[in-house]
């Protein structure tokens, strides 16, 4: 999900305080009213966004019909990629289905990829990775239709209230201008859209029309959401004759700096004691830093300011680090050498699924299963977890799957 200017994808969190503006903190205020103040604000931004070139006709089709979604307040004020363990995470996002699918679209998509490699100077397995880790390569763009979510946030107030209706006038310029279809932005809470997810801002700066039909469509185009993904990455800073990093070993009790913005010459990792993971001293000439995203016991990590710029697409290192190593993995890479340290591994998407079956099985009712782990998930979890004496916890963990049958 593109966000810019300081507003991350998974870090476009609505403070606590957010209840407290316009009307939805407003306990003592009836339903009705409240139903009736949304519909107020709601028909104010009708008018603004006439006002701001966009038709009359397209300001009331994507804004009319708009209703208070909780899910939408809720998701707003947490985020996966700072509450997840990042093996959890990681488990989910790089899993076997996700890498045999993107190797069988660098494929089908190798003169398009290429194409845009050659244009952009921005490795095609990125810009891949990129696809699959925002909407499964397509296959999934969000639960939201964006400008109705866009309204809640704008309504709902709280400090930022001005930047989502910014991207409230955006979409619906876009749409005006013919370039995505009014029915097509579906996509993610806070208002990205389309098959690598763009926040509108980001879209009429960094869009591009690739297959040359005139329209940068991200939805329907995957040649145009490919090439936009990589301008985006360009514009961040990726410069292709440079790695995103690389796995490193590190010297045991090492005490020296580590941290994403502490950028140092190879020779002087190579003083600090580190090496590539088969022992040998480093051949690369880029400066890079020093990633130990889950403690000093986990793997480690030595990335140049490609990752910087893949980090940019969203404000999270297990994010960016999840685009690395799928784009590795697609390509033909070595996963992750270093086990994260954890007796409890995450699962993959398809033991998530397996985990709802088994929990149906058992007798804890969590929903028709899907693999995606919601609050009746976590539930069904907790009950089970509590029956079997383990922690309680809600987390879909290999140590509750094997204990109800998985393996």
């Amino acid at each position: 999900m593109a966000f810019r200017l300081g507003v991350g994808a998974g870090r476009a969190v609505v403070a606590s305080a957010l209840f407290g503006g316009a009307f939805w903190g407003l306990a003592s205020v009836e339903g009705t009213a409240l139903a009736a103040s949304f519909d107020r604000c709601v028909s104010s931004l009708k008018s603004q966004a006439v006002k701001a070139g966009v038709r009359p006709e397209i300001a009331s089709r994507m804004l009319d019909g708009a209703k208070y979604d909780e899910k939408v307040i809720r998701f707003s004020r947490s985020q996966p990629e700072y509450k997840t363990p990042i093996w959890d995470y990681m488990a989910f996002l790089v899993d076997p289905k996700r890498i045999e699918d993107g190797k069988a679209l660098l494929k089908k998509h190798g003169k398009t990829l290429s194409a845009v490699e050659k244009r952009y100077g921005v490795d095609r397995h990125v810009v891949l990775a990129v696809w699959g880790i925002e909407s499964d390569y397509g296959q999934f763009r969000g639960d939201f239709y964006t400008p109705h979510a866009l309204a809640n946030l704008v309504c709902a107030g709280g400090r930022r209230a001005k930047y989502f209706r910014g991207e409230l006038i955006k979409t619906l310029q876009i749409a005006s201008r013919g370039d995505v279809p009014v029915n097509s932005f579906q996509g993610s809470w806070a208002g990205a859209f389309g098959q690598t997810q763009f926040m509108p801002t980001t879209y009429t700066r960094l869009a591009v029309d690739f297959d040359g039909d005139g329209h940068k469509d991200l939805v329907n185009s995957i040649p145009d959401a490919l090439a936009s993904t990589a301008n985006f990455l360009k514009d961040a800073g990726w410069r292709d004759n440079r790695l995103w990093g690389f796995e490193v070993k590190v010297p045991k009790g090492y005490s020296g700096p580590s941290g994403r913005k502490k950028y140092a010459s190879m020779d002087t990792w190579t003083k600090r004691g580190l090496r590539n993971m088969d022992g040998s001293k480093f051949r690369s000439k880029a400066d890079t830093a020093l990633i130990r995203p889950a403690g000093a016991n986990g793997p480690a990590f030595l990335v140049t300011r490609n990752f910087k710029a893949l980090r940019s697409y969203n404000a999270s290192t297990s994010y960016g680090l999840a685009i690395a190593l799928l784009s590795e993995l697609v390509s033909g890479g070595k996963p992750i050498q270093t086990p994260w340290p954890t007796n409890d591994p995450g699962l993959s998407r398809a033991q998530r699924l397996e985990l709802q079956e088994l929990l149906n099985k058992a007798g804890f009712n969590v929903g028709e299963p899907d693999g995606k782990v919601g609050p009746a998930t976590r539930a069904g979890i907790k009950k089970a977890e509590a029956r079997h004496g383990m922690p309680v916890t809600g987390r879909p963990g290999w140590a509750i799957y094997q204990k109800l049958g998985g393996s």
